[in-house]
Formats: structure tokens, C-alpha cells, sequence
């Protein structure tokens, strides 16, 4: 295990430039820090998920993603570390598969709702994708496995058919979008 922050604030940062896991700095706003910032923000909005009442399956499954976007964040904060694999998004393909097989097809787009649970599942679906698209836009400067980016694709479909799967067992039901809907 690596070291322990015995004090919270450093000052180091107060130039705009932060640390990397490797130890090399480098500017607040670079593309590397936006995107291991949105995964830390998006592993932060499935806590807000977890806050509220979720089937055991569900809550589960979220806990062990919350791990993996941990990991995820140190692998792009670390340069030329790995810690996801091609079995992590294989792993979530199977849930996704599971969750989805007792749902209805979709026929018509979905909007985020569905209860308390649905919405803030559809919160973190909406980061995690934001999240995906600042790792292929780190992708485009640096090296970021490809094992990254798919993650975090395969999570963001898993996050919908959670929602959808929660708005469903809430008893709030799916909020369809009316594409015919007018304001009056």
C-alpha cells in the first residue's frame, strides 16, 4: 500500500499544477486530470446511488464498480499503468446481458426518471459517459488502453438498463419520451 495523506493539504497545487501517480506534475486542466477527475466524479455519483434504498444484486454489483473506478482513476493518473482488463468489461457484459434479458425491447427513447433510484442511476450513467469521452480525448494525446475506454462504454450501457431496471421495480415505471408533446 502505498503512503498515507497524514495531512490533507500540501500547497503544491497551488501553482494549478498537480501531482501524478509517477510521481511528474503536470497542469490541473490537463486532459489526463479531466478525465481521472470524471471518473472520480462518476464513482462519486454511484455513492449518491448507493445512498438510497437498491435490490442486494444491485447494490452489490455497484460496490464492486466503485472498486474498479478506483483502479480505473489510478490507471490513468498512473502513465503506462494497467489496471482493467478485457475480463473487468467482460465481466460487465455479463451483468448487462442479465439485467437486460427481462426487460421489455425499447421502442421508444427513454428519459432519465423512473423513481429516485432511476434518476440518480441515470446521473451516473450521464457522467460515466462524460467520463468516456475525456479518456478519448486523453486517448488522442497520450497512450490510454483500450481495456479503459471499454469499460467505461460497457458501463454506461450497464447504468441505463440498471435504470431502467430500477424505475421499473420502484413502482414509478420508465418516463418515455413524447417526441408529439407541446407546450401549451
Amino acid at each position: 500500500m502505498g503512503n498515507r495523506l497524514s495531512r490533507i493539504y500540501t500547497r503544491t497545487g497551488d501553482d494549478g499544477s498537480t501531482g501524478l501517480g509517477d510521481g511528474s506534475r503536470t497542469d490541473k486542466d490537463s486532459a489526463r486530470v479531466n478525465a481521472y477527475g470524471t471518473i472520480d466524479e462518476a464513482n462519486s455519483t454511484i455513492g449518491l446511488l448507493l445512498a438510497v434504498e437498491l435490490p442486494d444484486a444491485i447494490r452489490d454489483l455497484l460496490i464492486s464498480i466503485q472498486h474498479q473506478l478506483f483502479d480505473l482513476g489510478g490507471e490513468l493518473c498512473i502513465p503506462g499503468h494497467a489496471a482493467i482488463t478485457a475480463a473487468d468489461v467482460d465481466r460487465l457484459e455479463h451483468h448487462l446481458d442479465a439485467f437486460n434479458e427481462d426487460l421489455p425491447p425499447l421502442k421508444e427513447f427513454i428519459l432519465p426518471g423512473g423513481g429516485e433510484a432511476g434518476a440518480r442511476c441515470h446521473i451516473a450513467r450521464t457522467v460515466v459517459r462524460r467520463a468516456e469521452r475525456e479518456a478519448v480525448t486523453l486517448a488522442r494525446q497520450e497512450v490510454v488502453r483500450p481495456e479503459a475506454i471499454r469499460y467505461l462504454n460497457r458501463l454506461s450501457d450497464l447504468l441505463f438498463v440498471l435504470a431502467r431496471v430500477l424505475a421499473r421495480s420502484s413502482g414509478h415505471g420508465e418516463v418515455v419520451w413524447n417526441h408529439e408533446r407541446r407546450k401549451g
